[in-house]
């Protein structure tokens, strides 16, 4: 516990009564309530997360978005002031340093959102300047400066729309767009973005200021049933859309081409680090692929667990959970091409045992701007 790091929230979720684990260096709540309930306030109502442990990376100059699109497979240039974008920072091998997100600021201004820091966003920010070159930049990792909050939920823009004063209404902010704006007193950046398949906002402030938008929030949501939700309730909720999450479904070994992630790779692009050992690879043709599994029975899959064909290992299981949603323990998996179709019988060894499994398609449930 000594060698953890906390969050601004860290004392309100005590006075909340959370169950607190170790995640990715922090203590960090795992569930209030319990995790199905806490599932089910998001995909019914509203809830929110302290994401406050995620990392921020500013690119401040006149190279800053020349910069951004060298790094990173997905096309930077043509965005506008206010437009964010998923990709990856990809190693020269094509592997994957990380999954985030680039919010264009303006011209000489973009962030990057990265994986929980410090382990992702100190590992990302030493990459980063290692890139650097010759482009007139400033790279500053300012994740400790930051706080964040994600209120998700079909309610969510019933909440916050009254609340957030900026240049638009809240209602007017389409989806992987951001602004700057007023709530409760704090100036916020807000964005329409999320990790659970639900409508939603992710709200960035100052590490001081985090904690009072928090508490005021869980204030005026009482009226309409908002809870705080744990990482628990985050995996179930990212898993069931098939979201991928770095350290299991994607990491240094695994290429964006082998994942879903393709549609983010910019080959017309002249230079971006890896592009051409992924166009190799895309010339070449993957050999495996991530999918979907389905367990009707014999326990939840976890990380790394193997998955076989006739006794042969033809893959491993990335991440695997209870869905309550829909009421089925499912998986994702790296599994050997020739047994990717929908339908092929597979099995995964959970405690010793041969547990049945059957490729299906992904997600397992659709996001909220898909269904």
């Amino acid at each position: 516990m000594n060698d953890l790091l906390l969050t601004p929230i860290h004392e309100e979720h005590l006075k909340l009564k959370a169950k607190m684990i170790p995640f990715d260096g922090f203590d960090m709540p795992v569930q209030y309530t319990g995790i199905i309930e806490e599932h089910f306030a998001v995909r019914k109502k509203v809830g929110i997360f302290d994401v406050s442990h995620m990392g921020e990376i500013e690119l401040r100059g006149k190279d800053a978005v020349a910069f951004a699109d060298f790094l990173v497979p997905n096309s930077i240039v043509p965005m506008k002031d206010g437009d964010i974008k998923y990709t990856q920072l990809c190693y020269p091998d094509g592997g994957q340093v990380d999954d985030i997100f680039v919010y264009k600021v303006k011209d000489d201004f973009v962030l990057l959102v990265v994986n929980a820091s410090p382990n992702y966003s100190i590992k990302d920010f030493d990459w980063i300047c290692k890139q650097k070159g010759d482009f007139s930049i400033d790279i500053l990792n300012k994740s400790k400066e930051y706080g964040e909050v994600a209120v998700q939920g079909p309610l969510a823009a019933e909440l916050l729309t009254p609340l957030v004063t900026g240049s638009i209404s809240l209602t007017e902010l389409k989806r992987f767009k951001f602004l700057y704006a007023k709530l409760l007193g704090k100036d916020i950046l807000i964005s329409h973005t999320g990790y659970t398949g639900e409508d939603g906002f992710e709200i960035f402030t100052g590490s001081a200021d985090i904690t009072d938008i928090w508490n005021g929030l869980l204030k005026e949501g009482k009226t309409i049933g908002l809870q705080p939700c744990g990482l628990g309730a985050r995996d179930t909720t990212r898993f069931e859309v098939c979201y991928w999450l770095y350290g299991n479904d994607i990491d240094e070994t695994i290429s964006p081409l082998e994942t879903g992630q393709g549609w983010t790779v910019k080959f017309d692009k002249e230079k971006f680090i890896g592009k051409e050992a992924l166009l190799k690879l895309k010339e070449k043709g993957i050999s495996r692929k991530l999918v979907g599994l389905l367990v009707p029975k014999g326990g939840i899959p976890r990380n790394k667990m193997e998955v076989r064909k006739d006794g042969k290992k033809v893959g491993y299981v990335t991440s695997g959970n209870y869905c309550p949603s829909l009421n089925k323990v499912c998986a994702m998996a790296m599994i050997d091409l020739p047994y990717t179709e929908k339908g092929t019988e597979l099995a995964i060894i959970i405690r010793n045992r041969e547990a049945r499994a059957e490729v299906i398609d992904m997600p397992f449930l659709l996001p909220v701007n898909k269904r």
